[in-house]
């Protein structure tokens, strides 16, 4: 979303949006810079404010993430929506991301070290299409983060899960499966996923 103001807000009491200094924002202000939306990302030195999410991108998080705490192994931990700071001027957040557990540094921590994270995971919306698809898993790639799953929603409304994982002599990541109803992984863990309960009644 751009962070330029819409006409409808400009008739309310005036915002005062956040102007960037010469360079654009670093990694540090992130956390400093009062009044920002829930969930904003710093990318290429710029602020980028999320959209409401819709339905399937909510279930996607609540599905995805239950499967990961079910399986992750006692040495990872899983979170949401945390940022990571891949460098000064990258701060991206994805929506779920399995991290080691002794890289956590207490209630008050806000973003992981990209050596720290060993899985991102990306569910697209509408607007954070073009993101989700090219810049973040290239950003992430570059800065070593070995495992990264897209997901999509498909023709039925379910979730389809696009598996990643870093290739070292090139930076970039390769594709290692499609994943549509069933999803069966042994890396960067075992993890059996059924896709078709994005909508069940009872989710834990």
């Amino acid at each position: 979303m751009s962070a330029a103001p819409e006409p409808r807000l400009e008739q309310q009491q005036p915002y005062r949006w956040p102007v960037p200094p010469e360079g654009g924002w670093t990694a540090d202000d992130l956390d400093r810079i009062p009044g920002l939306p829930p969930h904003t990302e710093l990318i290429d030195g710029s602020l980028v404010f999320m959209s409401p999410q819709r339905k399937f991108h909510t279930r996607a998080m609540w599905l995805l993430e239950a499967a990961l705490l079910a399986h992750v192994p006692a040495d990872l931990d899983v979170d949401r929506e945390m940022t990571i700071r891949l460098d000064r001027r990258n701060r991206p957040e994805p929506d779920l991301l399995v991290y080691r557990a002794e890289a956590d540094t207490g209630a008050d921590q806000t973003w992981y070290a990209p050596e720290d994270v060993v899985l991102a995971v990306e569910v697209v919306s509408p607007d954070s299409e073009d993101r989700d698809r090219g810049v973040k898993p290239r950003k992430y790639a570059e800065a070593g983060v070995r495992h990264f799953w897209r997901v999509e929603q498909g023709a039925d409304d379910l979730p389809v899960v696009y598996v990643y994982e870093l290739d070292p002599a090139t930076s970039t990541y390769t594709p290692t499966g499609i994943h549509r109803k069933k999803m069966n992984l042994d890396v960067p863990f075992s993890i059996d996923v059924d896709l078709s309960e994005i909508y069940r009644r009872g989710r834990p």
